[in-house]
């Protein structure tokens, strides 16, 4: 996915980068989401996909807009999550799934991005004020 930055809107003291492709599907920075509660969003990131109600809810965010998503790869990780050992990335998530809600990018402007829906879910789980904010900036 070819990413066009949309915007960069600023909620609760941060800045939250947005791209799209079609001007429809915005795709929002999680790792800047992140940054509002720790200096190490990818540890944030990875311990909010560890739990089972975010890898169900990841799951039928796929299952209701991918058709290239893996069911079953997918039965695999919700049948783990939660467990003490269970560990879980953007980029495992996203390999292993075929899935299109995240994206993971290094480089320039690397970072983890999720679709609209994902990432209000994200932000509720850091801080309901941040994403209250948030979702009424970008919704105008």
């Amino acid at each position: 996915m070819s990413k066009i930055i949309k915007d960069v809107i600023h909620a609760n003291g941060i800045d939250i980068s947005i791209f799209t492709e079609d001007f429809q599907n915005e795709y929002i920075s999680i790792t800047d989401i992140a940054r509002y509660k720790s200096d190490n969003p990818t540890a944030v990131i990875q311990n909010w996909m560890r739990g089972r109600d975010v890898i169900e809810f990841l799951g039928l965010w796929e299952l209701l807009h991918n058709s290239n998503f893996k069911p079953l790869e997918f039965e695999g990780f919700k049948n783990e999550a939660g467990a003490n050992a269970f560990t879980m990335s953007p980029k495992k998530w996203i390999e292993s799934t075929d899935a299109i809600g995240i994206v993971s990018k290094s480089g320039r402007y690397g970072g983890t991005y999720a679709h609209s829906d994902i990432a209000f879910e994200f932000a509720s789980w850091i801080s309901p004020e941040l994403n209250y904010t948030s979702s009424k900036i970008i919704k105008g």
